[in-house]
């Protein structure tokens, strides 16, 4: 069954492969749309976690905005199975940068520099593996979560491969990790806006308490990086660009902050960006589950 799975994978990626991007752009949008028809568990959680977020805004303002999601993400979807494959002059074309002369300014003046992005699953996320032409003395890395088929893990780092992003898994390759974490110039992004479970922070997202991952912040304190988040917008059909937020220091008053402060100045940029494009984040994703109560 395995291998079946990945015949037909890769016969879908070879086909978007030769596929003009906007026309999977436009694919993945009608995808989307059937999908919000027909999948009605993550409708609902789109809806009220869109509701959780927006309390100001209409019933009706909710599915809309749950739609437009849903659309969205099946364009972004559609789009990934093509820019995985892409290589350097092709993203070019479809990718640009804000605010990264920023990290290159600062791997210039520092050559022990290492720097911690604090990401999220907004529009092609991706397309951070990338960061190294917005700052070419940038070595990105990222942490992901290997899926239940060898074969298709495989065949997904095999077109990561083009950007030259190291990839870690996030739950057998912690040494690794650490490692690498020694290397100057490393910028490492770590996704951080979706629920942490028992291992996250109890903090408020638009209001609502949830678990928050620390991990950005550990990160940063850990091995002395300076920190940013960052966002990927869809600019139009096919077209993204990631910006670069402001740095959240990670030092006050000669003293480390507490993880939980530094957090909180990422579940800030956070909303700010999702405040920005709320169709572009992913809302399907359980974000508020209630705190489990342990027995005693």
């Amino acid at each position: 069954m395995q291998t079946l799975i990945y015949i037909i994978a890769s016969a879908i990626i070879r086909l978007a492969s030769i596929s003009p991007i906007r026309c999977l752009a436009w694919a993945g949008r009608q995808m989307g749309t059937l999908t919000w028809y027909i999948d009605r568990r993550h409708r609902l959680v789109a809806i009220a976690n869109i509701e959780s977020a927006f309390p100001e805004l209409s019933p009706d303002a909710c599915i809309s905005l749950s739609k437009s999601n849903f659309q969205r993400l099946g364009e972004t979807y559609a789009c990934i199975l093509k820019t995985g494959g892409m290589n350097t002059e092709q993203i070019n074309k479809i990718l640009s940068f804000e605010g990264y002369e920023r990290v290159e300014e600062i791997l210039d003046n520092d050559p022990k520099t290492r720097i911690i992005l604090a990401i999220g699953h907004y529009g092609n996320f991706e397309l951070f593996s990338w960061i190294g032409l917005g700052a070419p003395s940038a070595k990105p890395a990222t942490t992901y979560r290997a899926l239940r088929q060898p074969k298709l893990t495989k065949l997904m780092l095999k077109l990561r491969e083009n950007s030259g992003c190291l990839y870690f898994e996030r739950r057998t390759e912690g040494i690794k990790l650490q490692n690498a974490m020694k290397t100057p110039h490393i910028v490492l992004g770590l996704l951080a806006d979706q629920n942490a479970g028992d291992g996250g922070l109890w903090l408020p997202v638009f209001g609502r308490e949830t678990s928050v991952s620390p991990a950005p912040a550990i990160f940063a304190k850990r091995y002395n990086c300076r920190l940013f988040p960052s966002a990927c917008f869809r600019t139009e059909p096919g077209q993204w660009q990631i910006e670069l937020g402001q740095e959240i220091p990670i030092m006050e008053n000669g003293l480390k902050r507490s993880t939980e402060s530094i957090t909180r100045d990422i579940i800030a940029a956070q909303e700010k960006t999702i405040l920005r494009d709320p169709a572009n984040w992913f809302w399907v994703h359980n974000r508020w589950k209630p705190r489990q109560v342990k027995n005693s």
